[in-house]
């Protein structure tokens, strides 16, 4: 019991010894206007911070997260493919991946996946 005491407490000191040693290195130790201003990315400060936004950016932005999402509920169909019946795991599989050929068909038809038109 003494022994996990006394490991617990080496790694607690450890650790707070690498946290405050990170701290202390990662601060800033010039402070220049440029650095604080708040537009650091080449905008202009003195323009309009409302930039006109790439809708087809947007579109293919969302496209990319719907097709993430995909992936993480199809990761659960893998390994649950031995504890379910084979007939109900793959028409699930199946009618998922339908709709979501079914909805990319419908943006590719419409247009929505060319960058430039």
């Amino acid at each position: 019991m003494f022994l996990m005491f006394l490991i617990l407490l080496i790694t607690l000191i450890i650790s707070s010894a690498v946290m405050i040693i990170a701290s202390l290195l990662s601060k800033k130790t010039i402070i220049d206007r440029e650095k604080n201003s708040p537009f650091e990315c080449g905008f202009d400060p003195k323009g309009s911070a409302r930039l006109p936004f790439s809708l087809r950016f947007f579109l293919i932005a969302v496209i990319f997260l719907i097709f993430d999402v995909e992936i993480t509920l199809l990761m659960p169909l893998a390994s649950i493919i031995q504890l379910s019946n084979i007939f109900s795991w793959m028409t699930t599989g199946f009618l998922f991946l339908i709709i979501l050929l079914f909805g990319l068909y419908y943006e590719w038809h419409n247009g929505a996946l060319e960058w430039s038109h």
